[in-house]
């Protein structure tokens, strides 16, 4: 994972642009993404396992086809109890990929079974394989999507957000990104051939993706409802445990210094007052 933090600026730069997409929109105009619930927001949250496992299907079966997530590694899923699997699930997993190792003894390459240790291959061998597959366009690796990408609230919302410590403002795109197609476009709006209408793409309503998500489209097993906000949801949470998966050890170690700092404060103040006390001014 350190890689995570090593990459992130890098990353983020790169993941905010897709290609042959402009910015479409004028400054202050962007669209409007509804704030969702989430339960790793704000300076208690934590991660719903059950939702990441739920969001973790839906990347595998729907997105992992075009996106890849080329700094998350299977054993990652199991760190601290992560996502709820244990080392036997883990393995099982990896198995079920292949990836490109070597050279062997002759300088060959070759493919083998993935190890836990192994990140998830990517579905293009290369940038070039995935912009012929996708119309000339990248689609960008998901690792740090969810920090990656955000619509500002503007004032005084994100004033709002930074005294609730509400920074889900990412996670609430991809929702409304995936969740946004609609066939009903606007008469002043023009959408070109080949491209899908969408009120929630943060570079115009004209997107390159087609709609990934469809009512009933992964099976889940625990009675959750499969709905394509559900799935939206589910896989938004997830990507988010992606960019950031040691959130709640952030948050609880955060809570801990700010009970420090009050304390030592009060302490240093009822010091002073003691020392000081019979001492003119």
């Amino acid at each position: 994972m350190k890689t995570l933090i090593a990459t992130s600026v890098r990353a983020a730069v790169a993941a905010a642009f897709v290609a042959g997409a402009a910015p479409a929109f004028a400054a202050g105009d962007q669209p409007h993404v509804e704030r969702q619930s989430w339960t790793f927001s704000g300076p208690f949250g934590y991660y719903d396992k059950a939702q990441l496992q739920r969001g973790f299907k839906v990347y595998r079966e729907v997105c992992a086809s075009c996106h890849s997530l080329n700094l998350v590694a299977f054993r990652n899923l199991g760190e601290d109890g992560a996502l709820g699997y244990n080392e036997d699930q883990i393995k099982a997993l990896a198995a079920e990929y292949t990836v490109e190792d070597g050279p062997n003894d002759e300088g060959d390459m070759f493919e083998r079974a993935a190890k836990p240790s192994d990140r998830f291959p990517a579905p293009f061998p290369n940038k070039q394989a995935a912009q012929a597959a996708n119309g000339g366009a990248y689609p960008p690796d998901l690792s740090l999507i969810a920090k990656a990408r955000a619509v500002e609230r503007g004032l005084p919302w994100f004033l709002f957000d930074a005294i609730t410590q509400y920074q889900e403002l990412g996670p609430d795109y991809l929702h409304g990104l995936l969740t946004g197609y609609s066939e009903d476009v606007p008469e002043d709006v023009e959408i070109p051939e080949g491209k899908y209408y969408n009120t929630g793409f943060i570079a115009g309503h004209a997107i390159g993706m087609p709609p990934p998500l469809s009512e009933e489209l992964v099976e889940y097993t625990d009675g959750t409802p499969q709905t394509v906000d559900q799935y939206a949801t589910d896989v938004s949470a997830f990507l988010m445990w992606a960019a950031e998966p040691k959130l709640e050890e952030r948050k609880k170690i955060g809570f801990r210094v700010m009970i420090f700092l009050v304390i030592f404060a009060s302490l240093l103040y009822f010091t002073k007052k003691k020392i000081w006390r019979d001492v003119a001014h």
